[in-house]
């Protein structure tokens, strides 16, 4: 097999990032591991997102932490010096209700989804009218009963109106939901997932991602569920539809090889851009088995301000 081009890196060519911020009008950004870790911002994301709004570019946000819903992401934008609003934000779980409600299509006598996850998921939800049971209502959190082994294995506590498991990263995730997620894919419930990540990036860190959480249900079951976030190309035509950009014209910037610009290559945007502040690194993609190869890299985002 013919090894892939390697990417071209740009940090320190003050020509080649102003050229390469000329060829796209839409640049979608992943947050974590690439505008910030945690609640920690990274160094001059912000001046970085005013120069290229400056120079007339669309900046979209599309993230796969289903933990928090649009209205939420743009509170923690503006806590973090970043204007925003709910437009400029396109999240996993967000792609997740936009996908049962338009696309699923459950029918009415069980169109409730039983949710693993947080409360990102439950707005978007409700924003979108899906009824849902779980997340984070305090009767699921808790451990299992005497009462609730023999009421959920014969179905006597489970509604009979879910058709639909959800699953997302839960950070109260026990037996308690994983029983009933378990019991209703078993009964025919869809299977779906805001994304499959493995691992989410935080603090300066790495902790368990929405993948880890669902993997009993897929060991489990046998089933794979279908994943709404990226590198989804449902996600995708559904961000194409909803801000009707030109893909050539369109750059994914991300720091996961597997996610964010597989997401892009996978999408035929007319580039991605790697950064170096997150999951992935220069020897990821130069191995020969590497997931995906951006076109682009940089150290940080903010090296594209050497283009002001």
């Amino acid at each position: 097999m013919a090894a892939q081009p390697q990417p071209e890196y740009l940090t320190g060519d003050v020509a080649a990032i102003s050229a390469f911020i000329d060829r796209f009008d839409v640049f979608l950004l992943d947050c974590d591991g690439v505008i910030w870790s945690g609640d920690h911002v990274f160094e001059g994301v912000v001046e970085t997102l005013e120069l290229l709004r400056s120079r007339g570019k669309r900046t979209v946000f599309v993230t796969n932490n289903s933990t928090k819903s649009r209205s939420d992401y743009v509170k923690k934008f503006a806590a973090m010096g970043i204007p925003s609003d709910v437009e400029d934000i396109f999240g996993s779980a967000y792609s997740s209700a936009i996908y049962i409600s338009r696309i699923l299509k459950l029918p009415p006598h069980q169109n409730k989804v039983f949710v693993i996850g947080e409360a990102g998921i439950e707005g978007e939800l409700k924003s979108e009218n899906v009824p849902f049971i779980g997340g984070t209502d305090p009767n699921f959190r808790r451990d299992m009963t005497p009462e609730d082994w023999a009421g959920i294995a014969d179905g006597s506590l489970l509604d009979p109106e879910v058709g639909c498991v959800l699953t997302g990263l839960d950070f109260h995730i026990n037996y308690l939901k994983l029983s009933h997620a378990y019991q209703y894919l078993r009964r025919g419930a869809k299977f779906l997932a805001t994304n499959v990540d493995s691992t989410f990036p935080t603090h300066n860190s790495f902790f368990p991602g929405a993948g880890s959480i669902g993997m009993p249900l897929v060991n489990s079951t046998g089933q794979k569920p279908v994943s709404l976030g990226k590198p989804s190309q449902a996600m995708m035509d559904a961000i194409e539809g909803k801000f009707h950009l030109d893909r050539e014209r369109t750059c994914m910037i991300g720091d996961r090889l597997d996610t964010d610009i597989q997401f892009g290559i996978q999408g035929k945007l007319g580039g991605t851009l790697a950064v170096l502040t997150g999951v992935s690194h220069r020897e990821d993609w130069e191995a020969k088995n590497a997931v995906a190869v951006p076109k682009f890299y940089v150290d940080k985002l903010s090296d594209l301000l050497k283009a002001a």
